[in-house]
């Protein structure tokens, strides 16, 4: 990617936000799951509607990251096509979420077992968008801002109250 900004003048290099999506298939809040057509790569006409209020929720709250954990089940082959049907859902989802204005740093995607899915679809056939929960400290500034000075740890010696004997 440095050699790409290195021959198209102007081409900035996104700074990627530290998170991970562990944990992210046991949240239940702001979960929206993207129904596929059996053996699909692609969202359907059936995903519009989860997928737009997926996009509206993180226009909204900027400050959470998005984790998009694709699923595939046996019955759309075996083991390794599965896991690269769910990567390959994961990624459509992750593309479609950005083209709708997500700033592609604020999201993840990974394959998943199908037994992560929720929704009405059937489970192996989904991808599921979370907006993560917000992690303390962990939101950058707004561009051209510096973030606030953090208290120290613990108080200078000088205004610590003195041990009473």
């Amino acid at each position: 990617m440095l050699l790409l900004a290195a021959l198209v003048p102007g081409t900035a290099l996104a700074q990627p936000r530290a998170f991970t999506c562990v944990g992210a298939e046991h949240l239940e809040e702001d979960v929206f799951a993207i129904p596929f057509a059996r053996g699909a790569t692609a969202p359907g006409e059936a995903a519009r509607t989860n997928l737009a209020a997926a996009v509206e929720r993180a226009k909204r709250e900027p400050e959470r990251n998005l984790c998009v954990l694709g699923h595939a089940g046996p019955q759309e082959g075996g083991a390794q096509s599965g896991l690269q049907l769910a990567a390959k859902r994961a990624g459509e989802v992750a593309a479609a979420l950005a083209k709708l204005g997500i700033e592609r740093d604020r999201i993840r995607a990974e394959a998943r077992r199908a037994a992560f899915a929720r929704g009405a679809v059937p489970e192996e056939r989904s991808v599921t968008v979370v907006l993560m929960p917000v992690v303390p400290g962990a939101a950058r500034p707004a561009e051209g801002t510096e973030a606030p000075a953090r208290p120290p740890a613990r108080a200078p010696e000088a205004e610590r109250p003195a041990a009473r004997p």
